[in-house]
């Protein structure tokens, strides 16, 4: 069965594209980029990653992406990798998942940061995805990031987000071509997600010295808002991604302060001060 809408969503609150368009742009009216934090739902467990995703809603992350673990997710580096291995050990699956981010919206009934699913395509067809994106509507999500799915096997999805207002997020990378920056820019909404490396996901020591012309090829195809990811490591790279723009995006610098600490209030205090220096950078 379904999630009721009334469970958790205050009819006021703008939700799905228009609430992320709407991010976006008082974002952009305070003169700063979007910051972005990615989280694995279920890690190091359920109720930790819950609380830790609101850790970074109290720190003033604009959007939130929440991980759904996955058995074999091809653009995640070693260290997503291995907080998605300690969810799917503990059984955490896309319900869970769908669940959690209910939880979240009850918690916060009277503000709406965006909070969008990234999850490959396969759990998504298991559930079902009418389903899916209706209990997604349902809790007061926004939005979808499938990272192995592409434009052109992503109709049936989109008409689906569509109907319910939900946004689908699409991928580029600095090796698409003109044609493909089109298409995906035709079939994406709320934001494209940049990828700012040719590789997976994980932190980096230096940003790619091409990541302003490839910037500048989609900006002249789209008037979508693009965030950067893949790669941003510290604030500093924050800074530099959000001068050229609209948004980053970042995940791995995360996960990795908690698992470098050697506790879990450690570990979330650790979090809790990397999103705080990293909003601070927008």
């Amino acid at each position: 069965m379904g999630f009721a809408m009334t469970e958790t969503v205050s009819a006021t609150l703008l939700q799905g594209t228009a609430a992320i368009t709407d991010t976006f742009a008082r974002a952009g009216t305070e003169g700063r980029a979007t910051f972005m934090p990615y989280w694995m739902i279920g890690y190091p467990d359920l109720p930790t990653s819950i609380m830790i995703v609101q850790i970074l809603i109290d720190a003033g992350a604009d959007v939130i992406e929440c991980g759904v673990p996955f058995s074999d997710p091809v653009a995640d580096g070693v260290v997503v990798q291995a907080a998605g291995k300690t969810a799917l050990e503990q059984g955490v699956n896309l319900h869970d998942c769908v669940e959690a981010v209910r939880q979240l919206r009850a918690a916060n009934p009277n503000s709406h940061v965006p909070l969008v699913l990234m999850s490959y395509f396969n759990p998504m067809l298991s559930y079902g995805l009418d389903r899916y994106v209706t209990d997604v509507a349902n809790i007061g999500a926004d939005g979808f990031i499938v990272p192995d799915l592409p434009p052109e096997e992503a109709r049936d999805l989109l008409t689906l987000c569509d109907a319910q207002h939900l946004a689908l997020i699409g991928l580029l990378a600095p090796t698409s071509s003109a044609e493909r920056i089109t298409r995906v820019s035709a079939t994406s909404r709320g934001f494209i997600y940049l990828v700012s490396v040719t590789g997976v996901t994980g932190a980096r020591q230096a940003l790619s010295g091409d990541l302003g012309a490839f910037i500048d090829r989609v900006r002249a195809v789209t008037d979508l808002p693009l965030s950067v990811g893949f790669g941003i490591s510290d604030a500093e790279q924050a800074r530099q991604v959000g001068q050229v723009a609209n948004g980053f995006i970042v995940g791995s610098a995360l996960i990795r302060a908690y698992a470098n600490a050697t506790d879990e209030i450690s570990g979330i205090d650790a979090v809790r001060t990397l999103a705080i220096s990293l909003r601070g950078a927008c």
